[in-house]
């Protein structure tokens, strides 16, 4: 979905989604070749038309990752404007459930500690969520 703000600016849909594993989270690294290179983010995407928010995050997991997952809980959403856009980024804590997590659009991906996940160069858009985050389930 795309919308118009009155400043001319697309507001662009995208979810996101905190994948837990035994006290550990999963983020990944964007490639160099796209947008905000080398910046880590939670993973996902843009919603599509006639899609929900849950099964955009389902599917977008099952695109970039090769996994399957269950959402467990949506979180508060942040919009963040960039130059061009505004994203407004939907958050979903979600569990792996099948697959093997094969990157396909990522350079890298970790499976890091809460206490550490401020020490990495994150995407703007997702700072507000992982502050959110280490809020809720820090300790």
């Amino acid at each position: 979905m795309v919308f118009c703000t009155p400043m001319n600016k697309p507001t662009i849909h995208v979810t996101c989604a905190i994948i837990q594993n035994g006290g550990k989270v999963f983020v990944a690294q964007r490639s160099a070749q796209m947008r905000l290179p080398l910046k880590w983010e939670f993973p996902g995407g843009k919603i599509d038309v006639g899609e929900t928010e849950e099964q955009c995050i389902v599917r977008e997991l099952k695109e970039e990752l090769g996994i399957t997952v269950e959402v467990i809980k949506r979180m508060t959403a942040y919009a963040h404007e960039y130059e061009h856009s505004i994203v407004n980024l939907i958050p979903f804590i979600v569990s792996h459930k099948d697959g093997v997590i094969n990157l396909t659009e990522h350079a890298q991906y970790i499976w890091a500690d809460i206490s550490t996940l401020t020490q990495l160069d994150w995407a703007p858009a997702d700072v507000p969520i992982l502050n959110d985050y280490i809020i809720e389930y820090g300790t």
